[in-house]
């Protein structure tokens, strides 16, 4: 599960660093790669009334695994996507309480 849900990055720009991206957060979460989720959102910016380029920015949805582990997790989402030559990127987490979180009807706190 740590789902990564991409606004203003290109289908395939993420593609280009999806492999070595989730391998690298794996490998920080100490998980399989199989955990995690790309979804590239399409959405349509507005400004003054004119479409603009989207701002690139990514939500994580995740179980909190600690300050450092996300501080980590964020540096090299960031790297990954400057390297697509992004000057700037924002990226913010969304936590899930495993109590409040279900699979097939099961909640994650069991």
């Amino acid at each position: 599960m740590p789902q990564l849900l991409v606004r203003g990055v290109s289908v395939a720009q993420m593609c280009a660093i999806s492999q070595p991206l989730i391998e690298q957060l794996a490998a920080i979460c100490e998980c399989g790669t199989d955990n995690f989720i790309v979804e590239v959102m399409h959405s349509t910016a507005i400004q003054d009334g004119q479409v603009v380029a989207s701002f690139p920015f990514i939500e994580i949805a995740w179980f909190e695994r600690g300050e450092a582990v996300r501080n980590r997790f964020a540096q090299t989402v960031t790297e990954h996507v400057r390297a697509l030559g992004i000057a700037e990127v924002e990226v913010a987490f969304v936590t899930y309480r495993e109590d409040s979180y279900y699979i097939n009807g099961e909640s994650c706190s069991k």
